[in-house]
């Protein structure tokens, strides 16, 4: 039985973290694999802002500018594979 909310987000992780190790077997195409991976980090760093640093609680506009951080880091990293590709 699950204690409190930091139980239930520390299995999310080992689910995600399994998800993005699974990946490379399961998904041929490497674009949607580097789509996938990232997407998979950004609901890791997603879990971990709202119950790890304990923002669930927080006002919707911190919540908001961490997500939007975080999916500003994975756009950035997005932009540096496909730069890769054209060089």
């Amino acid at each position: 039985m699950l204690r409190d909310r930091l139980d239930l987000a520390w299995l999310q992780l080992l689910g995600l973290a399994a998800a993005t190790l699974a990946a490379p077997l399961l998904v041929p195409n490497r674009w949607l694999l580097n789509a996938l991976v990232l997407s998979l980090a950004v609901a890791k760093g997603r879990v971990i802002v709202l119950d790890y640093l304990g923002l669930r609680q927080a006002p919707m506009l911190w919540r908001g500018l961490l997500t939007t951080w975080l999916a500003g880091l994975a756009a950035f990293a997005a932009l540096a594979v496909a730069a890769r590709a054209l060089v």
